[in-house]
């Protein structure tokens, strides 16, 4: 019994002994291990690029020599304010001509068939033919409506001289520089407006004569209802088989050789534009390359949209290489009263962005180019007036700025 405590005792010591040998292991030779252990890598590595390299270029001479380089300093002078304002083409007050039957009779279709809205019509076109209907009266239908249209042709002629004599009197006016160059012009139209109404007067008594010897004889040939102008084909009022009394309007052709713009103007500006100066027409998106067509203001009927608190100026164009369309919108560039000292550049040095915004290549050293944002107010011919950018006298680049924009940003070779 002795022995056997004995060796339980022995057995407990031992297994004390163990743990405590295990237990210092542990705490001092797992550190050590851990010490020298090799650190892991970051798994990225970060390239710090500073801002003042940002935008910057720098050309090899090679380079610079095949972009074409070339610069130019900025500079501050005394510009013409302008303003950008929306426009929307309309026709001219005068210029739709309305076709009415001469007589009463049933529509036949021309060999051309049925005439389309929006067709282009020239002058003496035939669009209709009008099979007149005889009856016991139509003799002294016809031979009133003739008298009436004599009436007409007189009347017409009448206003056609007076016409002339205000034409002359308003160029010789102006050749003595007692006159204006804007009276001269609307003399002109309203001329060209008699001689217009003189035309269809004189095409429709030409008509009611030949309707007249056809009622007497009793036997009518169909009547040619021809287009009285130059223009497109705006509205189509009747078609063919139809019976139409006399004077029902037909169609009505518009002449587009001029076109008015009609611009809202917000009554807070009236007091700052323009009221003489011609205005430039071209496109919304008002760039240094985008085409532009000079248009000069005209007197209207008065318009106005309290709800915007706008005033409608009109402008006159010559159509015949713009082809603008009625309802089609426009921007319109006018001139403000008073100039403005601005910072003005090439336009060839402005580069626009994809989001749109405007910058400049600064040239800091020998081909050494570095990008520099500018806030553009307008274009005036091939300058460009700049409400923000660069210095007076910094050297920017004119010629090969498109190229270091596609250099800087990948799309080019």
């Amino acid at each position: 019994m002795t022995l056997g405590r004995l060796l339980g005792g022995t057995i407990a010591v031992l297994l004390v002994a163990g743990a405590c040998a295990a237990a210092w292991w542990i705490l001092e030779a797992k550190p050590a291990v851990r010490a020298t252990a090799p650190s892991s890598p970051p798994a990225v590595a970060v390239s710090k690029v500073s801002e003042e390299d940002m935008g910057k270029l720098i050309l090899s001479e090679e380079g610079e020599r095949r972009l074409g380089v070339e610069t130019a300093l900025v500079a501050r002078r005394s510009v013409r304010q302008v303003r950008i304002y929306g426009g929307e083409v309309i026709a001219p007050v005068g210029r739709t001509i309305l076709v009415a039957a001469p007589v009463g009779g049933t529509l036949r279709a021309s060999e051309r068939g049925v005439p389309l809205i929006g067709s282009r019509v020239t002058k003496g076109q035939v669009l209709f033919q009008l099979l007149p209907l005889l009856s016991p009266e139509a003799s002294t239908n016809f031979t009133a409506a003739k008298v009436d249209a004599e009436g007409q042709v007189n009347n017409a002629r009448t206003q056609l001289e007076m016409s002339k004599l205000a034409l002359a009197r308003a160029d010789r006016l102006l050749k003595g520089e007692a006159g204006s160059k804007r009276a001269l012009e609307e003399t002109q139209a309203q001329h060209d407006t008699a001689l217009r109404s003189l035309e269809a007067a004189e095409s429709r008594f030409a008509v009611l004569t030949k309707a007249v010897g056809a009622a007497a004889t009793g036997f009518a040939a169909p009547m040619p209802i021809e287009a009285p102008e130059n223009g497109i084909l705006r509205n189509v009022l009747a078609l063919p088989d139809q019976n139409v009394p006399g004077s029902a309007p037909l169609f009505e052709v518009v002449d587009l050789g001029q076109v008015w713009i009609r611009v809202p103007i917000y009554v807070g500006d009236l007091a700052s534009i323009s009221e003489s100066d011609p205005a430039e027409v071209g496109n919304l998106n008002r760039r240094s390359t985008a085409r532009v067509w000079p248009a000069m203001p005209v007197d209207a009927p008065p318009s106005a949209n309290p709800q915007a608190f706008t005033v409608d100026r009109y402008f006159s164009l010559d159509n015949g290489e713009a082809d603008l369309t009625p309802g089609e919108r426009v921007g319109v560039t006018i001139l403000l009263n008073g100039n403005n000292d601005s910072l003005t550049v090439p336009a060839s040095a402005v580069v626009f962005d994809i989001q749109g915004d405007t910058w400049v290549y600064r040239r800091l050293a020998p081909r050494t180019y570095k990008r520099a944002r500018v806030l553009l107010r307008h274009f005036v011919e091939d300058v460009a007036v700049l409400a923000s950018g660069p210095p007076v006298d910094a050297e920017i680049v004119t010629a090969g700025a498109q190229e270091l924009f596609g250099a800087e940003t990948g799309f080019s070779k």
